[in-house]
């Protein structure tokens, strides 16, 4: 599995956060199961900063389900009192499900009405009997989820899969004709599958993976010479990566650097 905090800004700053393998009853249609639980005390709160994974995730919360669609930019959360919240983060073949437009929802929340899933995870997550209570939340997300979808997954959706998973997996794909020569077809299909299944143009995932990439790199590594960072990931130079980083995160990699190091997250 990737690592546990690759899209996290600044993990040292996380409350309990777990990531689980998605059970094999849906492997075609989740990636992981994200588990935070936090309780913050009275008057505080604890805001949680991301470079969120290029797809959408269906997230069971105390107060009810929602679908979360593609982001195209850094996010964050504010966490209070004390809660939890149990998230897959869906493969493409998983989308359709709930939507036939997931382009219309980049960067939107919107109500899932899936009230035995939210009754059946609520009922394991309120039970605070230890860390078993995760894998059950696991199960129960999972049951739900493979008898809502069915048995059938279309080729044409396991090849929105296999898009993910060389662009997110394989750093020698920095163009969308990378990806099409590896899962062999033409770009105009892998931009018509992606439209589809993913709602973010190919490039955009390459460009989603090599900043979260870069992220990890200068947060883990604060000896790392960016330029070399910039080079290893496929950028033109470092004022590329700069760039990137200023557009989509709002700060430069050594400003960033420089905050990890100082234990901030803003």
């Amino acid at each position: 599995m990737e690592s546990s905090f690759k899209g996290i800004l600044y993990p040292a700053r996380l409350p309990s956060f777990h990531r689980l393998p998605a059970p094999a009853s849906v492997a075609d249609l989740v990636q992981w199961i994200w588990i935070p639980e936090w309780d913050i005390e009275p008057g505080r709160t604890s805001r949680q900063h991301l470079i969120a994974y290029p797809g959408s995730n269906l997230v069971v919360q105390p107060d009810g389900v929602v679908f979360s669609g593609p982001t195209t930019r850094a996010a964050h959360r504010d966490l209070a009192g004390r809660g939890w919240a149990v998230g897959a983060l869906l493969r493409p073949a998983a989308v359709p499900l709930f939507t036939d437009d997931p382009a219309s929802l980049r960067d939107t929340e919107v109500a899932v009405a899936a009230e035995d899933l939210h009754r059946s995870v609520s009922a394991v997550m309120n039970t605070y009997d230890g860390d078993t209570r995760r894998e059950r939340a696991v199960d129960a997300f999972a049951g739900w989820l493979a008898g809502f979808a069915g048995p059938a997954v279309s080729e044409e959706a396991l090849l929105a899969n296999r898009l993910m998973d060389v662009i997110g997996s394989d750093a020698s794909v920095v163009r969308v004709e990378d990806a099409a020569s590896a899962l062999a077809v033409s770009q105009r299909t892998l931009q018509r599958v992606a439209r589809k299944y993913i709602g973010l143009s190919p490039a955009a995932l390459i460009r989603r993976r090599r900043l979260q990439d870069a992220a990890e790199r200068t947060r883990l590594d604060a000896s790392a010479d960016l330029a070399a960072i910039a080079a290893e990931l496929g950028y033109a130079d470092h004022a590329h990566l700069t760039n990137d980083f200023q557009k989509y995160l709002g700060f430069t990699p050594s400003t960033y650097r420089q905050a990890v190091a100082a234990g901030s997250g803003g």
